[in-house]
């Protein structure tokens, strides 16, 4: 399983799901860092079946008009800290990838994980 994350999220929880034993990819990682663009998130997506993190809600938005991106987790937690996030993502990396296996978009809370489609 591929993921990508997006900008406004730690590269700490790229780094954890690769120490899972994951692919994972930050946009820091990318040739345009933090300021590559949606649609070449998206892109870059579709291309490589990776599953993009973000917190942000244009990227539901875009899935449900475009198709794109490929899946999406999108984190809803509010103004959490960084720990508190990769805490969330610990506690549920299995439930997480579970959820993702058999859905275009799951959201993730502080309490709950929803598949939404």
């Amino acid at each position: 399983m591929k993921f990508l994350l997006d900008a406004q999220l730690p590269k700490k929880i790229s780094e954890f799901l690769n120490w899972k034993g994951y692919d994972s990819i930050h946009t820091l990682d990318l040739p345009d860092k933090n300021r590559t663009k949606d649609t070449k998130i998206n892109d870059i997506s579709i291309e490589q079946s990776r599953i993009v993190i973000s917190k942000d809600l244009d990227f539901v938005e875009s899935l449900l008009v475009s198709d794109k991106p490929y899946k999406l987790i999108y984190i809803a937690v509010g103004n959490v800290s960084n720990k508190e996030l990769l805490e969330i993502f610990g506690k549920n990396i299995e439930k997480i990838v579970k959820c993702i296996e058999n859905a275009r978009l799951i959201e993730i809370t502080k309490s709950k994980i929803i598949v939404k489609n």
